[in-house]
């Protein structure tokens, strides 16, 4: 009685083993001379993280048990940074301040980057996607900068034209950046529209790979398209949406360049974040090590709700 070989595609050769089920000792070379090509070609960017990324970040965190102006050298001082946190009311405002336009941000990228994506998903024309991925995906690659320059003169009070077409229409002036609600709505909308492309585009990508023949099933069994979206695809692409909201509430945390460029922290402190504190203590007040010892709060806070994210993922996000 014959043995069936079992098939080969194209030149693709069976793995070598020893009599034990183990590779043989020319496979293993071969392995480890492919994984160490892997990691020379991954090398730039683990060195590029390290040293501008990972050791800025312990030597902020280290920096922070010190007390240093730049002048005198570093005189250590343990936990005072720490424990004049607690009793800086401004400092402590300015981290409830952050996690507002943060939470605030996120929602509207999600919401939006979300129905923007079923939307543009319904095209049938791969011309048309096309044109949307790119329109909706451009904001992202502006200058932070540029962008809030240019939007508050927009939003602007007296000259800005927005206001131009509300008063022509015969509707009042809105304070958009001189009031308090008027400014965390605006930097909240202005942030969330530069970076809702990537979340657009991300859930494009995951509802244009979901499984035809879930929602030909679902068709089949008399679902509209509301109840397709809320009951099989948005739980089918619950793992983009969990990545999607890790990324973009550790970015909105570290908001700086809207609230600082735009309102300058303002009106008084309705949108003074904790990376503009950060940037206020260490640069103009020379306060380094107090400047570090925010960083590594914002660090712990950041930490802390990823994690609490990903905990809340295990029962909501669905691994197919």
């Amino acid at each position: 009685m014959s043995t069936l070989a079992p098939p080969r595609s194209g030149n693709a050769r069976p793995l070598r083993t020893d009599p034990g089920g183990r590779p043989r000792r020319g496979t293993r070379r071969l392995a480890r001379r492919e994984a160490g090509f892997g990691f020379l070609i991954i090398s730039p960017a683990v060195l590029f993280v390290a040293v501008f990324t990972l050791a800025p970040m312990i030597a902020s965190v280290a920096l922070s048990f010190f007390s240093w102006d730049v002048i005198t050298p570093p005189r250590f001082v343990g936990l005072d940074n720490f424990e004049r946190i607690v009793r800086d009311d401004a400092v402590v405002s300015s981290f409830g301040t952050t996690l507002l336009l943060a939470f605030g941000i996120v929602v509207v990228q999600l919401v939006v980057g979300l129905g923007l994506a079923v939307l543009v998903n319904q095209r049938r024309r791969p011309a048309a996607k096309t044109f949307f991925r790119t329109t909706f995906y451009l904001p992202l690659l502006a200058s932070t900068a540029a962008v809030s320059i240019f939007m508050g003169y927009m939003f602007d009070m007296k000259f800005g034209v927005i206001n131009y077409y509300l008063n022509a229409v015969g509707l009042p002036s809105v304070p958009w950046l001189t009031s308090t609600w008027g400014a965390i709505v605006t930097i909240i909308l202005i942030a969330a529209w530069q970076q809702v492309g990537f979340t657009f585009v991300m859930f494009v990508a995951a509802l244009t790979s979901l499984p035809t023949d879930v929602l030909e099933a679902a068709a089949m069994d008399g679902a509209g398209p509301v109840r397709t979206l809320f009951g099989v695809k948005i739980p089918l692409i619950s793992p983009t949406i969990l990545f999607a909201t890790v990324v973009a509430m550790i970015n909105a945390l570290q908001l700086f360049d809207q609230p600082f460029i735009m309102t300058k922290g303002g009106p008084g402190t309705a949108t003074t974040t904790a990376t503009i504190v950060m940037y206020q203590t260490g640069f103009q007040n020379l306060q380094f090590g107090y400047a570090s010892a925010i960083a590594s709060v914002l660090l712990v806070i950041i930490l802390a709700i990823t994690g609490l994210q990903f905990l809340a993922a295990r029962k909501w996000a669905f691994y197919r």
